[in-house]
C-alpha cells in the first residue's frame, strides 16, 4: 500500500508546449486523483511512462467518490477552453444516473463555474473529447485577477454509488482565440 492514498500531481506530466501558457496537456500523472495511490481503487500509469507511452490513461478500477483535478497558471484579460478525454472499459459499471460535473474557478479565491457532462454516462470505448468544441467549456479571466491560477476537476462525489471502468486520458487546456 502506498504511504499517502491519494495521488498528487506532478509537474512534468503537465505540457505547457508553446512556454506561454496558451496551451496546456495534463497527461494522467498531472492529475491530483483521490484514491489514485490506492491500486485497489486507480491504476495510474508508473512514472517511467511519462515520455515512452503516447496514450496513457488513469483507470477507475472502483470508487464512490471521483476527484481528478488539475491546475494551471493562466494569462489574465483571456478566455481558455477546458476538455478532458474519457473513454470507457468494456465493464464500466454504476455510471447511468450518476452526476458527474466538469467544474473550474479562476484564482484560490473564485467562484466555480460548473457543467454537468451528460455523455459520460454513454461514453464509447474509443477515447473521446468531453466537452466537445461544439459545446466548449470556457472559463474567462479577467484583466483585472490578481491571482491567474486555474483550478479544474471531474467531479462524481454525490451519488455515492461505486462505479468503474472510466479511463482518464488527458486534459486540454486551451486559449481561446
Amino acid at each position: 500500500m502506498a504511504s499517502k492514498p491519494h495521488h498528487d500531481a506532478e509537474e512534468d506530466a503537465i505540457n505547457n508546449p508553446n512556454k506561454d501558457n496558451s496551451y496546456f496537456v495534463i497527461k494522467p500523472r498531472g492529475f491530483n486523483i483521490v484514491w489514485g495511490n490506492e491500486s485497489r481503487y486507480w491504476r495510474v500509469p508508473p512514472r517511467s511512462s511519462l515520455s515512452t507511452q503516447s496514450d496513457e490513461y488513469a483507470e477507475l478500477v472502483q470508487v464512490s467518490w471521483v476527484e481528478v483535478t488539475g491546475s494551471v497558471p493562466l494569462n489574465a484579460s483571456t478566455a481558455y477552453q477546458i476538455s478532458f478525454t474519457l473513454s470507457f472499459t468494456g465493464d464500466a459499471f454504476g455510471w447511468s444516473g450518476s452526476p458527474v460535473f466538469l467544474m473550474a474557478k479562476v484564482g484560490k479565491r473564485g467562484r466555480y463555474k460548473w457543467r454537468r457532462l451528460r455523455e459520460v454516462e454513454n461514453l464509447p470505448k474509443e477515447p473521446t473529447q468531453i466537452p466537445s468544441d461544439d459545446e466548449p467549456f470556457v472559463v474567462d479571466v479577467p484583466g483585472d485577477q490578481p491571482d491567474t491560477r486555474l483550478f479544474f476537476g471531474l467531479y462524481e462525489v454525490w451519488s455515492g454509488k461505486w462505479k468503474g471502468g472510466l479511463r482518464v486520458h488527458r486534459a486540454v487546456v486551451k486559449q481561446m482565440k
